[in-house]
């Protein structure tokens, strides 16, 4: 879960430093797969009571957020490049 969690600012960040909007939303939908791949985790932690029904509802309710958040983000930059080309 650490690794997922790291991974998603981590992606973000990388693509910000690349050249072309379009390579910044490949590392976007990489941010993205982390955050499923947590969703999943999440899932299971809670199944094998690993962590508490509360637990897993607020930090599902964030993941959620932030999957939406990363979504409307790499829709405006395909849309942005779309329009240039």
């Amino acid at each position: 879960m650490r690794r997922s969690v790291s991974s998603i600012p981590t992606n973000i960040a990388e693509g910000c430093g690349r050249n072309t909007e379009k390579d910044f939303a490949r590392f976007l939908d990489n941010a993205m797969g982390s955050a499923s791949e947590l969703e999943y985790q999440l899932i299971l932690a809670h199944d094998l009571e690993y962590i508490s029904l509360e637990a897993y509802e607020t930090t599902n309710r964030e993941l959620t957020e932030i999957r939406r958040m990363l979504n409307a983000f790499i829709q405006k930059l395909r849309t942005s490049e779309k329009t240039k080309s």
